[in-house]
């Protein structure tokens, strides 16, 4: 066999190589270029200009209002102040979607009211001595609950605390669980407003979106639709050379017909 005939099976040995190696590694996921990073005095001035304004505008409500003023409703719940850091400062966290904030301190509201509610059939000064048991198992039970409903956030610990460890939280007893709701509202719409000046929130609604691989590349059609160079694959140059081909097309190697 001469020198041609020669260099020419290694070069198309080579490009059955490189095509059957791309195939393969045009299966694998692309990770995805990860948005470009503004810069941090944005993210800074506008966090803070969410906080202030997101906690000015629960506290106007409940402190002006005189159908809470009233009924004795607090300024504002303090978990609120921890839920700003995470719904203004840190909108791309999970725990800082919509689903966790409202529902999070929904449910730890609730916990906590059901819990004192039980300790307060005891006698008022037994009650008393019992604030921590009910603070705890009212946190601890709204922990469990968060993780089973996918919703965890962790103000709402704090959230779940207030009716058992605050007198004027206690006094509202169900009246507890509205005023939790329109709070997380409030929260929610200035967060929706402010957070997309130049940021963009929620990240996701109810759950998160999934992954998808990026499109694959031209080699990923080798793969589905027979490609007969690739048959070539299991062809050694020595077999071509000694003439023991397999049985494969012959436009494989027009060598092997020869």
């Amino acid at each position: 066999m001469n020198a041609a005939v020669r260099n020419e099976l290694k070069a198309r040995k080579l490009e059955i190589h490189n095509r059957v190696t791309d195939g393969i590694l045009s299966r694998v996921p692309r990770a995805r270029a990860p948005p470009p990073r503004r810069a941090q005095y944005v993210v800074w001035f506008w966090s803070w200009v969410g906080a202030f304004c997101g906690l000015s505008v629960i506290m106007a409500v409940f402190g002006q209002a005189h159908y809470f003023i009233e009924r004795h409703v607090p300024l504002l719940i303090a978990s609120y102040g921890a839920s700003a850091v995470l719904i203004y400062g840190a909108i791309d966290a999970p725990l800082a979607q919509p689903r966790p904030l409202v529902a999070g301190h929904f449910i730890g509201a609730l916990i906590g009211v059901a819990i004192t509610k039980l300790f307060l059939h005891l006698p008022p000064p037994r009650f008393e001595q019992l604030r921590w048991l009910a603070a705890a198992l009212s946190c601890a039970t709204a922990i469990v609950a968060m993780q089973i409903t996918e919703t965890t956030h962790p103000p709402a610990g704090a959230t779940a605390l207030l009716p058992a460890v605050d007198a004027a939280f206690t006094d509202l007893g169900w009246y507890y669980l509205p005023v939790v709701l329109l709070s997380s509202a409030l929260a929610l719409a200035v967060a929706l407003v402010i957070n997309n000046v130049r940021r963009r929130y929620p990240a996701y609604w109810i759950v998160p979106p999934k992954l998808v691989p990026t499109a694959p590349g031209p080699g990923m059609g080798a793969a589905e639709v027979p490609d007969p160079s690739l048959e070539c694959a299991g062809t050694t140059l020595t077999e071509v050379e000694e003439g023991s081909c397999p049985q494969q097309s012959s436009a494989c190697n027009p060598q092997c017909d020869a």
